[in-house]
């Protein structure tokens, strides 16, 4: 991952929660700040599909 973006945080009751200022929908919480910064990483690679394999299914479902 090369590019760079802004983690807003802050300390919750029990964990750190954040969100990328450039996509706020992305949000996701650690016990601690590293561990904060690996899951919004991981959240932001799931949100935009890089871990998808190339040999994949695409199914339409009601939602």
């Amino acid at each position: 991952m090369n590019s760079k973006m802004t983690l807003i945080y802050w300390k919750g009751e029990k964990f750190w929660l954040g969100k990328l200022l450039e996509h706020p929908e992305i949000m996701t919480q650690g016990e601690t700040i590293e561990e904060l910064e690996e899951n919004i990483k991981d959240a932001y690679l799931m949100m935009v599909m890089e871990d998808v394999p190339q040999e994949h299914k695409v199914k339409k479902i009601a939602i």
